[in-house]
């Protein structure tokens, strides 16, 4: 079974309690920290409905129906969305491609029915948000553990639950992100809440997962919101009759596919 790397939402099942937490966290670095958490295991294959719903500073929504799959393949894991409604959004697909190979830079396609073409997602796009979400298209694929440099800067306790804080700076300068702050908890090493500092270093934005669910064994996110304090916008995001380790073909996974629809 496959471990996950990182993610926007930061989720792992590692447990430690009492003294050996103590220990813990007297000997993990921030790098380590976060190892822990990138190493959820996800199951052989996952299908989900997704709802998106955005929502403006006026409090205005808009909401959006997905059929999502996600399937390990040894040295890689490829996932695709369909958009079912509304009509204006209807038969959109987006593919992700993560390699193992931490080389390798995700790939990433959508498709326009309007256009009727399948469009690869180029390096200098993935900053751009995707479908009018919170969310840009780096943020929806997976992030290489040692892209960034973790740093343990503190300890908190939340509603009685006790958080590392750790900052991750990434190594290329060129990134949109200057830095990110992520709570994840000592027990269960799982970052509950990330916040993400535009190029002057200005809050942009904070991602908070509502709800996780243990399902088929594995912890998974069924509910999460990215706020972007910038523009007053926010993007929520909840999962739903999700199935896993289901054996879905690798043929689901192709530009052709994209187009033909589900």
């Amino acid at each position: 079974m496959k471990t996950k790397k990182i993610t926007t939402v930061l989720v792992a099942i590692i447990i430690a309690t009492g003294f050996t937490s103590q220990i813990m966290a007297q000997e993990l670095s921030g790098r380590e920290i976060v190892e822990k958490v990138y190493n959820l295991p996800t199951g052989d294959d996952q299908t989900s409905d997704l709802t998106m719903t955005l929502i403006n500073k006026s409090g205005k929504k808009r909401i959006r129906k997905i059929k999502q799959f996600t399937k390990d393949m040894d040295n890689m894991e490829k996932s695709i969305m369909f958009f079912q409604s509304p009509a204006d959004v209807k038969n959109t697909s987006f593919m992700n491609w993560t390699y193992d190979d931490d080389s390798k830079s995700d790939d990433q396609w959508i498709y326009l029915p309007a256009l009727k073409k399948t469009k690869r997602i180029s390096s200098d796009s993935k900053s751009d948000y995707f479908m009018g979400s919170d969310f840009t298209y780096d943020d929806l694929g997976d992030r290489k553990l040692d892209d960034d440099t973790h740093k343990l800067i503190g300890t908190e306790t939340i509603d009685g639950v006790d958080y590392y804080l750790v900052e991750s700076t990434p190594k290329d300068e060129e990134y949109m992100y200057s830095k990110t702050k992520t709570w994840i908890r000592k027990d269960i090493f799982i970052g509950l809440k990330k916040e993400f500092y535009d190029e002057d270093e200005e809050l942009l934005k904070i991602l908070h997962i509502k709800k996780f669910e243990e399902i088929s064994g594995l912890m998974i996110i069924t509910k999460s919101e990215m706020h972007n304090v910038q523009k007053n916008h926010k993007t929520t995001m909840v999962l739903s009759d999700i199935e896993i380790n289901t054996g879905m073909s690798d043929s689901k996974f192709t530009e052709r596919m994209m187009m033909r629809g589900m």
